[in-house]
């Protein structure tokens, strides 16, 4: 079996072994100084100004549209722009904070929204927002969509989580936009087990985030943030300030442990970029020489970091013979993500409109991808490429 990640973390044993002696002595495991200076970390490594911890990526998706509701940048019935091919936990809270999604459709061969799938829906929708998701290591021109953002005053925001660690020319990618979110699940680039992130240059914006994470209190707030707070609400001393709740939030709060994983494998993270970019490169030299599998387009990335290969076939038929092989090579493999929105079954009990999306169709029916990680060996990279080799009908009967 090659499954879709072998270890929970890098360096396994030695990060286990550590954890536990970590749970053992620390006296506190509720959120703390490990969190927090994972945050200061994490801010650093990706080069923006703050970094908010939060306990799964998809908690970090709501806290970020719950802030800037808050703050007053979006409102109820604005219309959110979102990649079509994506993960529930972008679109669901768009639904859930009473405003409108928009998918906008994605190139197959970059896997991405480009700049000219943004204007066409512009040409028809004007978007308050447009929530960028950075889809399996790769990004679509990420320069032009800002520029366009820019030029038409629509918000833009990334989710990241896919696509940690992935450069451009102009940047890393969930570096765009006013904020973007990251995750660290147990099969993503880097494992807190769970654990997500907001990243952002926006002060104000990082002060109602750790408000949003904490029921709306003023806790992990700097002392003159809280001095603020209080004085606008009359609240009068720490006494009052332990109960006080300043706007709408949740508790999405990490604990001690998240931090201290995050830690512990964000300085192995560089490597592993490393690592995963070596095997990708090496399976796309591969998959290009089949035709039955339609080449991706990466020619914009200067660093592709991928936990996943996809692999887009010619049609669904094509992608169901590759189904078979590598499920019968003990091959753990996957959907492209939640493939096009539009067709997830709770997606059209609360959008108001339904639009037409070729390219995230075609990805719907004809992607899969297995996974990416420092821990394959040469005997799984070779029963990896042996299964991107030309597929024959004749194989599926």
């Amino acid at each position: 079996m090659i499954p879709l990640m072998k270890n929970a973390f890098h360096r396994e044993l030695e990060t286990r072994r550590d954890l536990a002696e970590f749970i053992l002595e620390t006296p506190r495991l509720s959120m703390d100084s490990e969190c927090f200076r994972f945050e200061e970390s994490f801010a650093q490594q990706q080069g923006r100004g703050d970094a908010v911890l939060f306990n799964s990526g998809g908690s970090a998706n709501l806290a970020l549209l719950q802030a800037l509701k808050n703050l007053g940048r979006l409102r109820d019935e604005d219309l959110i722009g979102f990649s079509a091919l994506t993960w529930a936990t972008n679109v669901m809270p768009i639904v859930q904070l009473n405003m409108q999604p928009v998918p906008v459709d994605c190139d197959p061969q970059t896997l991405n929204c480009m700049s000219e799938n943004l204007l066409e829906r512009l040409r028809t929708t004007d978007l308050k927002c447009f929530f960028l998701t950075n889809v399996l290591g790769f990004c679509g021109d990420l320069q032009n969509i800002r520029k366009i953002c820019e030029e038409r005053d629509i918000l833009l925001i990334e989710d990241n989580c896919e696509s940690l660690g992935t450069e451009t020319p102009a940047g890393k990618t969930g570096n765009f936009g006013a904020a973007a979110t990251f995750s660290f699940y147990v099969a993503h680039h880097m494992s807190t087990i769970e654990g997500g992130m907001v990243c952002t240059d926006d002060e104000e914006l990082a002060e109602m985030l750790r408000i949003v994470r904490a029921n709306g209190w003023d806790r992990n707030l700097k002392a003159s943030q809280q001095l603020k707070w209080r004085s606008k609400f009359g609240v009068k001393g720490e006494f009052e300030a332990k109960y006080a709740f300043y706007d709408l939030g949740y508790n999405l709060r990490p604990t001690e442990i998240t931090g201290f994983l995050g830690n512990r494998q964000l300085q192995y993270l560089d490597a592993t970029v490393q690592a995963r970019a070596a095997i990708h490169a090496r399976l796309d030299a591969v998959s290009r020489e089949n035709s039955d599998l339609v080449p991706l387009d990466h020619s914009h990335i200067s660093v592709l970091s991928s936990f996943a290969f996809p692999i887009v076939c010619r049609s669904e038929a094509v992608r169901d013979g590759y189904v078979h092989r590598f499920a019968g090579a003990g091959v753990e493999i996957r959907p492209i993500i939640a493939g096009n929105m539009q067709r997830q079954p709770f997606y059209s009990r609360y959008a108001q409109r339904m639009y037409d999306l070729p390219g995230a169709d075609f990805l719907h029916s004809n992607g899969v991808y297995f996974g990416v990680y420092p821990e394959l060996t040469e005997s799984d990279l070779n029963i990896l490429s042996g299964c991107m080799t030309s597929y024959s009908v004749s194989e599926a009967a």
